[in-house]
């Protein structure tokens, strides 16, 4: 089994704001907006200050607006540029733009015979000067923000690397428990139990590294493999999963410990047999995996460390930010945990593309 990263660096271009969101649009309007006011408090000016603000909004909405819906439309390709050109392709956007509304915005001014208008090579150039003062500015506030989002990546590998020892201590101790009783009782399935057992060690062993969604799903499989043998008839399995899985990377041994969870409390709780049932849902932009188990019958669980789900979700939150959710699905007979992970940009965009 190959691992990758688990958390390996993003490309600067990939830290950048998504464009296309409604909050990065509103926080840009609302900047526009704060600078429009700005230039309309410059002191000198003897027109009338209501009317400047409103014509100078007007010329910086007309240049932020088709700005950031070309960023939006566009972005998936001038996103694979390196940095020194994303920072030229966005300060002649803005300088193209600028030309184009300066050039209306001056015949707008003299067909209405406002006095600032004046020369019309005098005006275009302090429209450009202005753009691309604002447009430098931006590049450096741009560089301070994928600074800040690098030093939280490093900060949230570190985090996510504490997380996942404090878990691993405790899937071990299950684990070795659940060889020996094999190795005791079922001599003629101790070999596969072992061979599954050492891929779980392997995959544990990894500190730092990442797995494909099949890949993770071929660990808890082991591991149910190795708890029905445990558990014999007690443990029922139902199990859903499309034969096509997404390229999705998600962090090493995310499921088993909520497969654990779901054997602990489901199944070991229980005087009766009891089905665990893992099913996998493919969207258009993410997937969502439900681990549903019967609730118990009031019996203690064995002994141990509980299942820390709120460190699974601090796990996620690292690698995903808030795009990935994980969230308890219960109802009178049944306890789920519904785990959605978003798709990445390149496979969205071939599913569009279909």
């Amino acid at each position: 089994m190959q691992h990758t990263a688990a958390a390996p660096r993003m490309p600067v271009e990939q830290l950048l704001p998504e464009f296309c969101r409604s909050g990065t649009v509103l926080r840009i309007i609302i900047l526009a907006q704060a600078l429009a006011i700005l230039l309309a408090l410059v002191p000198g000016v003897t027109t009338e200050f209501w009317s400047r603000l409103g014509l100078i909004s007007l010329f910086v909405h007309w240049v932020t607006l088709p700005l950031l819906a070309l960023l939006c439309v566009f972005q998936r390709y001038w996103r694979q540029f390196s940095p020194p050109a994303l920072a030229w392709f966005f300060l002649l956007l803005l300088l193209l733009i600028s030309l184009v509304v300066g050039t209306f915005a001056h015949q707008f001014l003299q067909s209405t015979g406002w006095p600032g208008a004046g020369d019309y090579h005098s005006f275009l150039l302090q429209v450009l000067l202005m753009s691309l003062l604002v447009g430098v500015i931006g590049i450096q506030l741009g560089i301070l923000y994928v600074q800040q989002r690098l030093r939280l990546d490093a900060q949230a590998r570190a985090e996510l690397d504490a997380l996942q020892a404090r878990i691993r201590p405790h899937f071990l101790f299950n684990s070795l428990n659940t060889a020996a009783e094999l190795t005791h009782s079922q001599p003629d399935q101790a070999e596969q139990a072992l061979l599954d057992l050492a891929s779980l060690f392997r995959a544990a062993l990894h500190s730092d590294t990442a797995v494909t969604l099949e890949e993770d799903l071929l660990l808890a499989r082991r591991y149910l493999a190795l708890e029905q043998l445990r558990l014999q008839h007690r443990l029922q399995l139902e199990w859903r999963v499309p034969a096509q899985l997404p390229a999705l990377t998600i962090p090493c041994l995310t499921l088993q410990p909520l497969l654990e969870n779901a054997v602990r409390h489901g199944i070991e709780t229980r005087s009766e047999p009891g089905l665990i049932r893992l099913e996998l849902t493919v969207g258009v932009d993410a997937v969502s995996l439900l681990i549903e188990n019967p609730r118990g019958d009031g019996r203690p669980h064995s002994g141990g460390n509980g299942i820390a789900l709120s460190n699974i979700r601090r796990r996620l939150e690292l690698m995903y930010g808030d795009k990935a959710r994980l969230v308890a699905v219960m109802s009178p007979d049944s306890y789920g945990l519904k785990l959605t992970l978003p798709l990445p940009k390149d496979s969205t965009d071939a599913r569009a593309d279909r």
